[in-house]
Parts: structure tokens; C-alpha cells; sequence
């Protein structure tokens, strides 16, 4: 805690007075980068409803890691994510009935289905959890260099061309 107050800039009688406690001070730094993460990713995605797929692509790219700082978002978001299942006040953050990210991808394939983008019959809300899932799994494997870059975005994007079969094709 003294180091955080020291990098803020206050006193540490100030980080102890907003977290009574270094696991305090975890949870809420969890709940700040699902915050930031969502921040970032809706600025950096351009929406253009004439590409849906494409918009869907730079999205999936968000949990990619791309560059520091996403590499650096996603092994603490996987150190969280372990803690996460011994440690319940964590796992609360987690398991949370909001899911903004997964909600913002849902809402695009939404999109698409309705401008006959999409195949038909897609339940977007679950393609989003497999897209989100599978990203932030493979990007894992990018960080263990089990996959390389490239490989992991050709299998999103084999996905994507399954979704994106339109009607007519």
C-alpha cells in the first residue's frame, strides 16, 4: 500500500482511509480495469455498420495482446482470474450479471442479423461469450507463445466467416 501511495502521489493514511485493506485495494483495482478495458476497447473500435464483421474483428483484437499494454491488462486479468477462485470477493467481480464487453459484442452480432449480415438463427448473446471466451483464451496462449499472433486472429476469423455466412450464400 505504501507503494501505491507513493506512485499516487498521497499519503498512505489516504490509500488506508479508501481501502481498509490491501484486499480491498485488489478488488477494487479489478473492478478498474474491467472498467478501463471497456473504455479503451470502445475507443479504439470504430463502428461502421456496413462492416459488422470488421468491427467485430478490431473488438476481438481488444483482448488480444496486441501491444504492452494489452499484454499487460490480460496476464493480470489472468492473475485475478486465479485468485478469483479461491478468493470469493473476487470471484463476485467476475461472476457479475454485467458483462459489458460480451454485451457490446452481443449487440453488434445483434446488429448484423438485423441488416441480414449474419447466418440466420444466431443466438448473439452466446456467440458473443464463445467470440470473448475464445479470444481472451487464445491470447493466453499467444502470452505462453503456444500460438503465434497471426494463427490466433486466423481462428477468430474463421469464426467470424462462419457467423457472417449470410442467407443467400
Amino acid at each position: 500500500m505504501r507503494e501505491i501511495a507513493a506512485e499516487a502521489g498521497v499519503s498512505l493514511r489516504m490509500v488506508q482511509y479508501h481501502f481498509g485493506s490491501k484486499h480491498q485495494l485488489l478488488v477494487a483495482a479489478l473492478h478498474m480495469l474491467h472498467r478501463e478495458n471497456e473504455r479503451l476497447a470502445r475507443t479504439r473500435v470504430h463502428f461502421d455498420p456496413a462492416n459488422l464483421r470488421g468491427v467485430l474483428s478490431s473488438m476481438l483484437d481488444e483482448f488480444l495482446p496486441l501491444d504492452a499494454q494489452r499484454a499487460m491488462a490480460l496476464r493480470v486479468f489472468s492473475a485475478y482470474y486465479a485468485r478469483s477462485l479461491t478468493d470469493s470477493a473476487i470471484a463476485a467481480v467476475f461472476l457479475s450479471d454485467d458483462h459489458p464487453l460480451e454485451e457490446l459484442v452481443a449487440g453488434f452480432i445483434a446488429t448484423a442479423q438485423e441488416s441480414g449480415q449474419t447466418a440466420p438463427g444466431l443466438d448473439a448473446r452466446r456467440e458473443a461469450d464463445l467470440l470473448v471466451a475464445a479470444a481472451v483464451g487464445l491470447g493466453g496462449d499467444v502470452l505462453h507463445e503456444r500460438r503465434t499472433l497471426d494463427d490466433v486472429r486466423r481462428t477468430l476469423d474463421y469464426h467470424l466467416a462462419k457467423l457472417f455466412t449470410s442467407a443467400a450464400a
